[in-house]
């Protein structure tokens, strides 16, 4: 008889001969992948590029505007006409016509430096636009990783769901050349072969998980495809992180309070600019002006048949703001409202934050102390098969204690991975509110 050790090495070795027909996808190469095609990630760097667009051109608030405008008339005309004299004259038919150009520049000298808080807050777009990609970026890596692993996860459920199935076969074996020889009783070969089926319809719902996952995994990699490829065995835990290490600096680098503050300071700079709109602005005008008339006919003698104007002019106008129906000062108190509810907006995050990285940092210490339990449970529980299995192929235990120890070996072995990968979740939250890549 085969011992329980040569049942789950044969078992693992069938699944990774499995295994190895499909390529392997490492983690680096899933956030590679997700860091070039994610949706969400594509979606933000083109917002970005639209601020950053923007900025590019923030000189241009600063020069004269310059337009040129070129009409032509034509008009056919009938005229009649009595003078004092008792002259009457009666002609249609009359054509001319007439051509207007002018370039005209306007050049804004001074707005309450409204031009210069304009130029700055379009360059804190841009920087806005630079943190919202590096909080996606680290959003859609932590899921990610937590796919990936998550898909590791119930790749070591499958090999626990396999170990078991390789018992049950065992148990069916055992209990079946018993019954032949009149030892054991038919109710333990039908228990065994229940058991044993219950695990088979496991291995078949845990394969379509799997693929499940992939599929998701595919879809945060912008992948489309079928999920062919496979992951690591493993997944690696950083034991050594501690709650000083994820609170330096915080504030530094947590994507979403840098967002909030950097809101504030487009807030201050919106600010300044309805400051502007209460000062004069003071502009320099110029224009050059060309004007041509053509008369085919005249019945005025002293109406030219031919008139060409050319003049340019330039000069100074000072726009005085008054009084617009309080509407300035209206929203400069918006805008002052603004920065208080950007800086309420910052105290509220900066607090939940604090509680989320508190309460993650405990998770992650309680579940790496059901880690080390749950990896001494299985040993033991493994010890614990082994010996009820040699104990009833002897005869001197039955079969109701060796189903139990088996079942007790299936949740020992369940809890131990949901352990790790608890564990990693807790870590990964930790790194993604700190405001890191996650690996």
């Amino acid at each position: 008889m085969r011992t329980i050790r040569g049942i789950i090495i044969i078992s693992l070795v069938s699944l990774a001969q499995v295994s190895k027909a499909q390529e392997l996808l490492t983690l680096e190469q899933a956030i590679g992948t997700a860091l070039q095609n994610n949706y969400n990630i594509r979606l933000s760097r083109n917002d970005s590029a639209s601020f950053a667009l923007d900025n590019s051109y923030a000189y241009a608030g600063f020069l004269p505007r310059l337009n040129a405008t070129v009409t032509k008339v034509w008009n056919v005309n009938a005229q009649k006409q009595e003078l004092a004299n008792g002259t009457k004259r009666d002609t249609s038919g009359l054509k001319s016509n007439n051509i207007q150009a002018s370039i005209n520049l306007n050049w804004t000298l001074f707005d309450g430096l409204r031009m210069f808080a304009t130029r700055d807050k379009l360059a804190e777009l841009e920087r806005l636009g630079g943190l919202g990609v590096k909080e996606q970026v680290i959003n859609t890596v932590a899921l990610v990783v937590a796919n990936y692993y998550g898909i590791v996860r119930q790749k070591q459920q499958l090999k626990a769901i396999v170990e078991q199935k390789s018992i049950s076969e065992e148990r069916v074996k055992l209990a079946d050349k018993k019954l032949s020889v009149g030892l054991g009783a038919k109710p333990e070969l039908l228990q065994a072969k229940v058991d044993l089926n219950a695990f088979i319809a496991a291995q078949y719902q845990q394969n379509t998980l799997i693929a499940q996952l992939k599929e998701q995994l595919n879809q945060l990699m912008g992948v489309e495809k079928e999920a062919t490829y496979e992951v690591m065995d493993t997944i690696p835990i950083n034991q050594d992180l501690t709650l000083d290490e994820v609170r330096n600096k915080l504030e530094l680098t947590n994507p979403t309070l840098l967002i909030t503050r950097k809101n504030i300071d487009i807030a201050k700079l919106t600010l300044k600019e309805r400051k502007g709109d209460r000062w004069p602005v003071l502009n320099f005008n110029s224009a050059y002006n060309f004007n041509r008339l053509v008369n085919n006919t005249v019945i005025n003698n002293f109406t030219p048949l031919f008139n060409r104007n050319l003049g340019f002019n330039y000069g100074f106008s000072l726009n005085v703001p008054i009084l617009n129906f309080f509407n300035a000062k209206r929203l400069q108190e918006q805008a002052e409202l603004d920065i208080r509810f950007q800086q309420i907006l910052l105290d509220n995050q900066r607090t939940q934050i604090n509680t989320q990285v508190n309460n993650a940092f405990k998770d992650y210490e309680l579940q790496k102390r059901n880690l080390v339990l749950e990896e001494e449970n299985v040993k033991l529980a493994q010890e614990n098969v082994m010996i009820a299995l040699e104990r009833f192929k002897q005869g001197v235990s039955t079969f109701i204690e060796l189903r139990e120890a088996q079942f007790s070996l299936a949740e020992a072995t369940n809890r131990l991975i949901a352990a790790r990968y608890n564990s990693k979740l807790a870590e990964i939250e930790l790194m993604r509110l700190k405001g890191e890549i996650v690996r």
